[in-house]
């Protein structure tokens, strides 16, 4: 079992950047691939980018490609979303999942683990 939880979340204005973490714990992330979620208010959750197991490839929502970036250190147990040039549309609630297996997909049904998520908010 493994337990995710999301930080680094929070309120900034257009244009600012934030860094989201997530902490893994339970078991090693270093054969899961990780991804990154996010759902805003009175919409379904939607996918925003995912990482492979060793690093080595990442995909990204065409929303988000450019402006955010997705990275691991399989050695402190974490994934990271490095977050930039933030639109009030960017605001949601951002939720950390893991999957065993190779491949960084897109589709949120098959991620096993998720984390309670962690609120970022972007004013204009």
């Amino acid at each position: 079992q493994v337990q995710l939880v999301e930080s680094g979340g929070g309120l900034v204005q257009a244009g600012g950047s934030l860094r989201l973490s997530c902490a893994a714990s339970g078991r090693t992330l270093s054969s899961y691939t990780m991804g990154w979620f996010r759902q805003a208010p009175g919409k379904e959750r939607d996918f925003v980018a995912a990482i492979s197991w060793t690093g080595g490839s990442a995909n990204y929502a065409d929303s988000v490609k450019g402006r955010f970036t997705i990275a691991r250190d399989n050695a402190e147990n974490a994934v990271y979303l490095q977050m930039s040039s933030l639109k009030p549309e960017d605001t949601a609630v951002y939720y950390c999942a893991g999957r065993g297996g190779a491949r960084a997909t897109t589709r949120q049904g098959e991620y096993d683990y998720w984390g309670q998520g962690t609120q970022v908010t972007v004013s204009s």
